[in-house]
């Protein structure tokens, strides 16, 4: 009788661990700025129902209204070996409503909605600190699926 508890606990471990997500996993990949390497994109698809201001902030470090939609895990990752005293993310997604959510290694958070060229989001800020940082592109609407590139840049 026992063992049986012990091996059903054992199970029911497993299949809660396997649910949640691994640290630092990204539902489309990751990027690493260093010193030699200034630049760099990924692609993704926009999509998911969750609010990101629920589950993150509905304000960032600038006062910034946080919007958008899409999946509780972050899109990517983005690592900053150094501090960096510029950085700009950019999306193409060929026009279509795009949010961006920044969350930084100390909480810190960062949004940006439209940009001067339309509706694809846009942000750049000051004051990178060094670290791991999870990136979210929203749809500004529930459900929407739009293929993207994500461009960073120091």
């Amino acid at each position: 009788m026992a063992r049986r508890l012990q091996w059903s606990v054992w199970l029911v471990s497993l299949a809660v661990l396997s649910a949640l997500p691994a640290f630092g996993q990204a539902n489309f990949g990751s990027l690493t700025l260093s010193a030699e390497k200034q630049s760099g994109s990924l692609t993704g698809t926009t999509g998911g129902t969750t609010s990101l201001p629920a589950i993150i902030s509905n304000r960032d470090r600038n006062n910034n209204r946080c919007r958008g939609f899409g999946d509780p895990t972050p899109d990517h990752i983005l690592t900053l070996q150094q501090n960096v005293s510029s950085l700009r993310l950019r999306v193409n997604s060929g026009g279509s409503d795009t949010t961006l959510v920044v969350q930084g290694p100390q909480g810190s958070v960062r949004c940006s909605d439209d940009s001067k060229a339309g509706k694809d989001a846009s942000l750049a800020d000051t004051d990178w600190q060094a670290g791991t940082y999870k990136v979210w592109i929203g749809s500004g609407t529930p459900g929407v699926r739009r293929d993207y590139t994500l461009y960073v840049r120091q």
